[in-house]
């Protein structure tokens, strides 16, 4: 058994990691999207997490695996969003649940849903067949709920696939094209109110778009 002393060192050695993963994975997501993956170096991810290189190599191998890494935490965390969807909800509060977790990461992350565009744009070099088939299963999984919701008439007949085309696209651009969405709002950053207002504003039209009406409150 390990002793007090022991369990204390393993904790802090536990936080130091923890810390130091943290320090690399923002860093990286920063000079990736600034840079794209060829244009990036482990000596500038090191210097922006204040870092030696060789705790770079300590945690991750190689470039790639640090880059691969911040990816399939992307796709996790969209993941997260699609739990959501469920059959046994009310179609209202699921698509409505949904679109909020969708904006909230563009907002909390956007650096990251902005290289994971970039990643997209120069053809998916590093999206493994894992990584594409995983997406495509979980969607056809949650295109299941779609289907149940219109079979119980709770929603319209909808293509599931282009609705969540549409769904991703309006719920990235804020991220992905801040440039563009700042132009048309006006500002220098997309602002809370602005996601809030999103929030509200495409739930609205896919809710109408989908014949879902949202449960009146007594």
């Amino acid at each position: 058994m390990k002793g007090p002393s022991q369990k204390k060192s393993a904790a802090g050695e536990g936080r130091i990691r923890t810390r130091n993963l943290a320090r690399i994975r923002e860093a990286a997501i920063t000079i990736f999207t600034q840079k794209g993956y060829d244009g990036t170096t482990i000596a500038e991810i090191a210097a922006a997490a204040g870092l030696p290189k060789a705790n770079v190599y300590y945690y991750f191998k190689s470039k790639k695996a640090i880059y691969t890494t911040i990816v399939g935490d992307l796709i996790n965390q969209w993941d997260a969003a699609l739990d959501h969807l469920q059959a046994d909800r009310d179609p209202a509060e699921a698509l409505a649940g949904y679109i909020c977790a969708k904006l909230d990461f563009s907002r909390r992350h956007a650096a990251q849903s902005k290289m994971f565009a970039n990643e997209v744009v120069h053809g998916g070099r590093f999206l493994t067949r894992a990584d594409l088939r995983h997406m495509r299963a979980i969607t056809a999984d949650k295109v299941k709920v779609f289907h149940a919701w219109m079979r119980a008439g709770r929603m319209d007949p909808v293509d599931p696939i282009h609705l969540f085309i549409l769904l991703w696209g309006a719920t990235q651009y804020y991220a992905d094209f801040d440039v563009m969405a700042l132009n048309e709002l006006g500002g220098r950053r997309v602002r809370l109110a602005d996601f809030d207002h999103a929030a509200e504003t495409i739930t609205a039209i896919v809710l109408k778009g989908c014949g879902v009406r949202a449960k009146t409150r007594r």
